[in-house]
């Protein structure tokens, strides 16, 4: 049966069966309604303007927002918005693979924007109080048209700027007033403090042109990509016949909370994880103990320091071994020379340190029980390599026309441009090795687009205009993400199982991840840390907490602990809360500090397999940021099959030796019993209501320490 449906001036007809297949949607005249039990979105369609009116908590009689524009971008310079005359063309029921329901709005612009269709995506799931939006545009006019500043989110939200604190750089800091986020800000939460209400806002885009701003006009909210008046600002050409897809957003609602963080830490830490599905809670086999050998060999690795440094991580239980930077040497190079900075670019194994290349070297890894993994710089190349010299139109431009160096400044190497054929051969070159070498670690560095370490924001993306996939330097940022991107979705179906690890250097930024990055990477290594025990650990429990739970903590690869600092105990206990990732020089343990090692890490082998606790960390309830004088904890229970985990509690200088640890996402009516780690020593039993209402005791005796325990169900 169809039933006639009048929006925009036109007659459609809508046929019954979209609301029969989605639980999600319910249609009225010119109006739109999502809805699933939790939280309701109201789309109106009048008089040739798209415009939400509504967005509450289901059971709530307050609107978030009130009317709104919807979106807004730029078209060839001209603003344009929800208002600026739509025709509704169709709509289409729309899923994803991971439970969203919800609708494809199919519009088409009158008058000056005729020639251009938006498909406007709205997607809600299960038990969440979330919307997840994102636009296609299609250019179906005669002449090129340029995108710039589009907000997927344009909302006039009901929160009074001066009762609304804006929780940013990872929901973590506050600000207040008007604000513009930066690379930093891929969640953000408006906490509205009298109403005890809020909203997380999410933001998809990848690296440097993310964008979520409140209250830049009044009360406003915006999320979506740069503007022309940020450092890097976003901008697409689509030729007549194109297509293209904006990156997702979401907006997450709450209600009756002091805490604007409680969000990150439920809700939007439940759609990252089961939603969102992330690539490193999609790996059924996750690492949980690997080596790397930066820090301290530097460049200057062999064959034979190898051997001699694997032997020693195998007895400390080492499960992967990455051979960092040093290990090739380019066609055209005069010398094999060591230093930092050089042979990037053929990727070559150099022979005089690795007689008869890389093979034998991981064939006895692998014969120590050890998977290999490799550094590589993604899009670098020094003058002396053949495919330098061979391609140089594959090589980004800086503003004076000269081949440029995203990375750094004084540096003798060159960057790439993916928006050249570039993707192809690097693409060939890694596929190549893992399958030559059976690699189970890819570490992906220096910049490809912005560097972490250089402030200049013209030096920055590709000015040539005479690359294939880009017109002009704006519109390099967008393609170059999308095409690295696009290259790790490749690589995983190319070379199963292997862990693709983008820096944050690759990334774009000083310590910068985001959605976009753990999409579509595995990890990205974020940080050099090699300050000795106590600060150390500090440091590593910091920056896993500023990060998570609003990303997936074993997405965070936080290097440089050294294995024989005196007090690695604790530095691998700090790190057990992200992706454990350690360095040093192995030869220097005892062989009774190896064997402690070997047992943490039959330890934490035995729990990712009773309980895949590294996809789940959350906050551990009444502790804080780590720091100096303080305690501070993670828990990283199994929330959905609430069996039980791990958990970390560590007295970094704090006065008292004693805190009551509570826990939370157990069931109430089970019981279940608490042991130390790694010895299995049961400490404490209780049911999980206990556990969460009352706690239990932790001791730690010494000012600078921390305890690691098993949570798991009783036997009984």
């Amino acid at each position: 049966m169809n039933v006639p449906f009048k929006i925009l001036g036109t007659v459609l007809l809508i046929s019954s069966s979209l609301s029969q297949a989605q639980d999600y949607v319910s249609e009225q005249t010119n109006q739109i309604i999502l809805s699933n039990g939790m939280v309701t979105r109201e789309i109106s369609m009048n008089a040739y303007a798209i415009s939400s009116i509504r967005l509450s908590m289901a059971d709530l009689d307050r609107s978030y927002i009130q009317p709104s524009r919807e979106f807004a971008f730029l078209l060839d310079g001209q603003s344009v918005d929800g208002s600026s005359g739509w025709d509704l063309v169709a709509t289409q029921p729309l899923k994803d693979q991971r439970l969203g329901q919800g609708i494809k709005l199919i519009v088409q612009g009158r008058d000056s924007l005729r020639g251009l269709q938006l498909e406007i995506n709205y997607l809600l799931y299960p038990d969440l109080p979330l919307v997840r939006k994102w636009i296609g545009f299609k250019n179906l006019g005669n002449e090129e048209v340029m995108i710039e500043e589009v907000n997927v989110e344009d909302l006039q939200t009901d929160f009074s700027h001066i009762s609304t604190v804006v929780q940013h750089n990872y929901a973590r800091m506050k600000h207040i007033g008007r604000f513009v986020g930066t690379w930093h800000d891929p969640v953000v939460v408006l906490h509205h403090q009298t109403d005890r209400l809020g909203m997380a806002v999410g933001n998809e885009a990848p690296g440097i042109l993310k964008r979520i701003a409140y209250h830049t006009v009044s009360n406003n909210l915006e999320a979506g990509l740069t503007h022309a008046d940020q450092d890097f600002p976003f901008r697409k050409w689509l030729a007549p016949g194109d297509s293209w897809e904006t990156p997702k957003t979401f907006v997450c609602l709450y209600r009756d909370r002091d805490d604007g963080f409680a969000v990150i830490d439920g809700e939007v830490n439940d759609f990252v994880r089961r939603h969102m599905y992330p690539q490193i809670v999609r790996r059924e086999k996750k690492p949980v103990f690997v080596y790397n050998t930066w820090n301290p060999f530097r460049t200057f690795v062999s064959d034979s320091l190898i051997r001699e440094v694997a032997m020693a991580a195998a007895e400390c239980g080492i499960k992967e071994f990455i051979i960092d930077d040093g290990w090739q040497v380019n066609s055209g190079a005069k010398t094999s020379t060591e230093a930092w900075g050089n042979n990037y670019g053929d990727w070559n194994v150099d022979e005089k340190k690795f007689p008869g290349g890389l093979k034998p070297t991981f064939d006895y890894l692998e014969s120590l029980g050890m998977k290999p993994g490799i550094w590589m710089s993604i899009g670098s190349a020094t003058a002396d390599a053949a495919v330098y010299q061979s391609n140089p139109e594959w090589f980004a431009r800086d503003d004076l026309g000269n081949h440029a160096n995203l990375h750094s400044n004084g540096d003798e190497f060159y960057s790439s441009c993916f928006g050249t054929d570039w993707v192809d051969y690097i693409e060939e070159v890694i596929v190549r090795m893992s399958h030559q070498y059976g690699l189970a670690y890819t570490k992906l560095d220096f910049a490809i687009v912005a560097s972490a370490y250089v402030n200049d924001p013209l030096n920055s993306g590709c000015y040539a205009t005479d690359h294939p996939y880009h017109r002009d330097h704006k519109e390099s940022f967008i393609v170059i993400y999308e095409r690295v991107l696009e290259l790790f979705d490749r690589l995983h179906k190319e070379c199963p199982g292997l862990f693709i690890d983008c820096t944050f250097e690759t990334a774009g930024k000083l310590q910068l991840m985001d959605y976009a990055i753990a999409n579509h990477a595995d990890g990205n290594w974020l940080s050099n840390f090699e300050e000795p025990v106590p600060t150390g650990p500090l440091r590593i429990r910091q920056m896993a907490w500023w990060r998570s739970p609003a990303l997936p903590a074993s997405s965070l690869v936080i290097g440089n602990t050294p294995m024989d600092d005196p007090g690695f105990e604790f530095g691998l206990k700090s790190l057990i809360g992200t992706l454990p990732i350690v360095l040093g020089d192995p030869r220097k343990i005892t062989p009774e500090g190896r064997a402690r090692i070997k047992e943490w890490s039959d330890w934490m082998q035995e729990m990712q397999d009773l309980y895949d606790y590294m996809s789940y960390r959350r906050d551990l309830p009444g502790f804080g940021e780590p720091r100096e004088g303080a305690w501070d904890g993670w828990m990283r229970i199994n929330n959905d099959t609430r069996a039980g985990g791990i958990i970390g509690v560590f007295r970094h200088g704090a006065l008292e030796e004693t805190r009551q640890v509570f826990l939370k996402g157990l069931d109430p009516e089970l019981d279940y019993l608490i042991r130390s780690a790694p010895t299995g020593i049961q400490v404490y039993m209780a049911s999980g209501k206990m556990l969460m209402e009352k706690g239990f005791p932790v001791r730690i005796p010494d000012l600078y320490d921390g305890m690691i325990f098993e949570v798991g169900l009783s036997p009984q």
